[in-house]
């Protein structure tokens, strides 16, 4: 079984960068993809952002491609979203997700086996 946890949320301003992180306990994350999806009120869960097992290899969403960078460090079983040049529309909960039986990431929320319990971060113009 994997925990996870997020931290990191917040108000920001629109232009103004935030970063988000999830800590994963009772067993390793080294191997599994991990991805990254966020519910804004009055709608449905999206995809941000995923990554490999050995984070070599990533995907993102049309909507943050070039402002957003998806990261992990295996060795301290964590994961980051780095949030550049937010946006209104980025106001969202942000919630970290990891697949426990495939190393490439995916868009898919349910290829996820494991998520957090989610983390607000809301941008004001």
């Amino acid at each position: 079984q994997v925990q996870l946890v997020e931290s990191g949320g917040g108000l920001v301003q629109a232009g103004d960068s935030l970063r988000v992180s999830c800590a994963a306990s009772g067993r390793t994350l080294m191997g599994y993809a991990m991805g990254w999806f966020r519910q804004a009120p009055g709608k449905e869960r999206e995809f941000v952002a995923a990554i490999s097992g050995s984070g070599r290899s990533t995907v993102y969403a049309d909507s943050v491609k070039g402002r957003f960078t998806i990261s992990r460090d295996n060795a301290k079983n964590t994961g980051d979203l780095q949030m550049n040049s937010l946006k209104p529309e980025d106001t969202a909960v942000y919630y970290c997700a990891a697949d426990s039986q495939y190393y490439s990431p995916s868009r898919l929320a349910s290829r996820y086996d494991y998520w957090g319990q989610g983390t607000q971060v809301t941008v004001s113009s």
